[in-house]
């Protein structure tokens, strides 16, 4: 017979606490649980919000952008394929796959998804494990004739029809203008993008992404096509073998099966090295950062067949950019805030490919293809009574330009909060104008801003959010919504953990409680996040 202790004569969760009385009621039987030699004998009350996976024995604890890919490995051990391939997955629910990390892991265990280079974020990392975990399914290579059937009989998701809906049927648009953001003196280069959507008829909703099909640097094709000694007019794929370089195909970072191809044209210690390049190991201890070109520039003199090398190669994926404009500010338009990605690796430069091709490889009246990714959990409140807290450093900033334009017209009540911080106040400070013009209008209540560079201690986000603690835990009382946007593996880490700090101060309770009304507030939709 198993002994339990009492519940506790008086709630664990103050009445204080920014949470309604269905979450309260939740977490006081949550605890009281914890607090029993047997929690399971505690169930939570009836009509209690659920925590994420709580519905079953199945919970995902690995569901954690910043938590290392061994780790979360771990974490999934024993658990049925799919959660293991959940698992594998970046977990930022950022949607480039076209879903969700859970559904695009379902997708793939019931073998109706043969990609398995969808996660962008994940990189070679996340393909190498779910191709391992395929092959426990049997082999791994799906019969032709056997996927048309499972796809035919696969229940299409509302959007996969659609023209400009998916990242399967994108649509063209016209680009109109790129505004550099930052000022002189800045180590960065920022665009705001502009994309004409007129012919398109696509729209979206504040919160929403764009997909942009980029087109690789010409010059970086021509480097590869010299490297092997093709001819860059060789037919491949009813183009030329350049131009499929260009259009068609990902040239960073150095797939397994290149590896595996360049083993076959080589021999000796060569031929060895590139076998355990496939296979994942790291000779030289550089694999994760090689591309195609440093690939081959480590195994000179080989000259694959054009065709055999680009079937060795990944195509190249679409890039997802949060959306910084409201279709209600500016009808018939789309914009986005861009970092250029450029750094140096060993004497040579390396770029993004759709961040330098919206930089400087498309000029204004191009066509594009993009599509719209419809957000998963990142949109305003209904309620526009309600405050709102963002935090989005750099390019971060993005969405919540969208969500203010439309705070504004839409005459939202609610307080809006915002926390933006970069290097230098000088040339960093983006929209600046626009910001203190809705200031002015009254559609932003507070701007916190953290400089990084301006003195001597450098300050983030996350230090103005501790500065104004007492403030913020007020504006959760009140119901506020708090969003995130930016980096998943530190900032939002470190602004996760300055919110349960805040949290237990405010509501003077332990860290683990505070950890609980965070946790609460995201099961509740009241703290949403887009990272990246």
């Amino acid at each position: 017979m198993t002994m339990q202790s009492p519940p506790p004569a008086t709630p664990l969760i103050p009445e204080s606490a920014p949470f309604s009385e269905e979450q309260r009621a939740w977490l006081n039987g949550f605890f009281a649980g914890l607090l029993s030699l047997d929690a399971r004998a505690t169930p939570a009350p009836a009509g209690a919000v659920q925590l994420p996976g709580s519905e079953d024995d199945d919970d995902a604890p690995w569901h954690d952008p910043a938590m290392p890919l061994d780790e979360r490995m771990k974490l999934a051990e024993g658990r049925p394929l799919k959660r293991r391939m959940m698992a594998a997955m970046a977990q930022q629910d950022c949607g480039q796959c076209g879903s969700s990390c859970e559904e695009y892991s379902a997708s793939i265990a019931e073998q109706a998804e043969p990609r398995l280079n969808l996660c962008v974020p994940g990189g070679k990392a996340t393909a190498r494990m779910l191709k391992s975990l395929v092959e426990e399914m049997g082999g791994g290579v799906i019969d032709p004739d056997e996927q048309a059937a499972k796809e035919a009989a696969r229940q299409p998701k509302s959007a996969d029809l659609t023209p400009g809906r998916c990242r399967e049927n994108p649509v063209p648009a016209s680009f109109v203008s790129r505004t550099r953001l930052n000022g002189e003196g800045s180590e960065k280069t920022t665009n705001h993008i502009v994309i004409d959507l007129s012919e398109s008829g696509l729209d979206y909703a504040v919160g929403d992404s764009l997909g942009v099909y980029a087109a690789n640097d010409p010059a970086l094709a021509d480097a590869i096509i010299a490297a092997i000694g093709a001819p860059p007019d060789f037919p491949v794929m009813d183009k030329t073998f350049r131009e499929v370089l260009i259009e068609d195909t990902s040239l960073s970072p150095a797939p397994d099966e290149l590896f595996e191809l360049i083993s076959y044209l080589t021999g000796g210690s060569r031929r060895q090295k590139a076998k355990a390049l496939a296979k994942g190991e790291d000779p030289d201890g550089d694999a994760e950062t090689l591309d195609v070109l440093e690939a081959l520039e480590k195994f000179p003199g080989i000259h694959p067949d054009p065709e055999a090398f680009i079937e060795a190669l990944e195509p190249l994926q679409p890039r997802l950019y949060s959306i910084s404009s409201s279709p209600k500010a500016e009808p018939g338009k789309v914009c986005l805030t861009v970092d250029a990605v450029r750094y140096s690796l060993r004497d040579r430069v390396r770029q993004g490919v759709a961040s330098t091709f919206l930089d400087g490889r498309v000029a204004p009246g191009d066509t594009l293809k993009i599509y719209v990714q419809k957000a998963h959990g990142f949109a305003l409140p209904e309620d526009g009574a309600l405050p709102i807290i963002m935090v989005g450093p750099g390019t971060g900033i993005a969405p919540f330009r969208a969500f203010l334009q439309e705070r504004l017209a839409t005459k939202a009540s609610g307080g809006a909060w915002l926390f933006f911080g970069h290097q230098r106040s000088t040339c960093d400070f983006f929209y600046q104008d626009e910001l203190e013009g809705l200031q002015s209008a009254g559609a932003l209540s507070r701007l916190s801003l953290a400089w990084s560079r301006d003195g001597d201690e450098k300050v983030y986000v996350q230090d103005k959010m501790r500065e104004e603690a007492d403030e913020l835990y007020a504006w959760l009382e009140r119901g506020a919504h708090f969003y995130v946007c930016g980096d998943a593996q530190r900032m939002a880490k470190d602004v996760d953990t300055a919110l349960v700090d805040i949290v237990a101060n405010g509501a003077k309770v332990s860290p683990e409680e505070a950890r609980a009304h965070v946790d609460a507030l995201r099961a509740s939709g009241r703290y949403q996040t887009d990272v990246y």
